[in-house]
C-alpha cells in the first residue's frame, strides 16, 4: 500500500451495509403513500445520501410530486408538510433498520486489508444518531466496526453535500491532510460530499443506491445487461466528479495502492 492514504471514510447504507440501499427507500415510499402520493423509484432514490429530512424536502419539491401534492391537499408543499411526512417516515425506518445491517459482499475483507496496511476506517451517513444507534451495534455483530462514525446530528444538521462530517472524521482519526483520505460511497451525494471536502472520492457500483437493484435482481441479469447497468452507474458517478469508480469493494485496496 502506498503512503498517500491514512484513512478511508465510508458511507453506510448501500456502500458497506444494506445491499441496494433498500431500508430508506421502503420507508420513504410508505410514508409518502400515507399522504396520497406514490413516488417512483427514481424520484425516491435521486436525493439519496442526504440527511433524511432534507431528502423528503427535496422529493416534495420535485415538479411531479409537488403538483400531485397540490392536487391531493389543495396547496403547494410547505415546511410543515416536510415535517409531517418525516414524522411518518422515521418510525417506519427505525422499525426495520436492524434487518438492513448486513455487510455487503467484499466489505469485511476490504476493510481488513486496509487496516492491515495501516489505514484508519471512518464513516459518514445520511441517517440520524437515533437510526445509527440501531445500525452500528447490529453491523458490529455482523463483523463491520469502523473506527469512527458521525451523522449530521454531529455537524449541526449539515449533512451531505456539506463536507463537515468528513472533516470531523479527519480530525478524530488524526489524518494529516485531506489528500491523505479517500471517501467511498454509493450515491451522487457521497461523491459531492467528498469533492467538497477535497478528498479522493470513489463511487462503488454493485449494491449501490445508484444501481438500485437487490443482489438477486442484479445477479439474475445477463452479462450484457450487467455491463449496461454498471456503465450507467459509472457515468453518473463520473459526472458527479468521482476520482475513481469501482464495481465492488473487493477492488478498493488495489485501487488505493495504485494511487500515487
Amino acid at each position: 500500500m502506498t503512503n498517500r492514504f491514512e484513512a478511508v471514510i465510508f458511507d453506510w447504507a448501500g456502500t458497506t451495509v444494506d445491499y441496494g440501499c433498500f431500508a430508506p427507500v421502503r420507508a420513504f415510499q410508505e410514508a409518502f403513500r400515507e399522504f396520497g402520493i406514490d413516488p417512483t423509484m427514481d424520484e425516491t432514490r435521486k436525493p439519496m445520501g442526504m440527511l433524511k429530512h432534507d431528502h423528503i424536502n427535496t422529493m416534495l419539491h420535485m415538479e411531479r410530486i409537488a403538483r400531485a401534492w397540490e392536487d391531493e391537499h389543495g396547496h403547494a408543499p410547505t415546511d410543515q408538510d416536510v415535517d409531517d411526512v418525516y414524522a411518518h417516515f422515521e418510525p417506519k425506518l427505525l422499525s426495520i433498520l436492524d434487518n438492513y445491517a448486513d455487510p455487503k459482499p467484499g466489505v469485511l475483507d476490504a476493510v481488513a486489508a486496509l487496516r492491515e496496511a495501516g489505514l484508519k476506517i471512518g464513516s459518514t451517513t445520511g441517517y440520524t444518531d437515533k437510526m445509527m444507534d440501531i445500525v452500528v451495534p447490529k453491523a458490529k455483530v455482523n463483523g463491520y466496526d469502523p473506527d469512527f462514525w458521525i451523522s449530521p446530528d454531529g455537524t449541526n444538521g449539515f449533512g451531505r453535500p456539506y463536507p463537515y462530517m468528513i472533516f470531523r472524521n479527519l480530525e478524530k482519526l488524526g489524518v494529516s491532510s485531506v489528500h491523505a483520505a479517500a471517501k467511498v460511497g454509493d450515491t451522487l451525494s457521497d461523491i459531492r460530499e467528498g469533492k467538497n471536502a477535497g478528498v479522493f472520492t470513489v463511487g462503488v457500483i454493485e449494491g449501490s443506491s445508484q444501481l438500485a437493484m437487490s443482489q438477486e435482481e442484479f445477479e439474475a441479469l445477463s452479462e450484457a445487461d450487467k455491463a449496461d447497468a454498471r456503465a450507467k452507474a459509472r457515468e453518473a458517478f463520473v459526472g458527479a466528479g468521482a476520482d475513481a469508480v469501482i464495481n465492488t469493494m473487493a477492488e478498493l485496496p488495489t485501487l488505493l495502492d495504485q494511487i500515487a
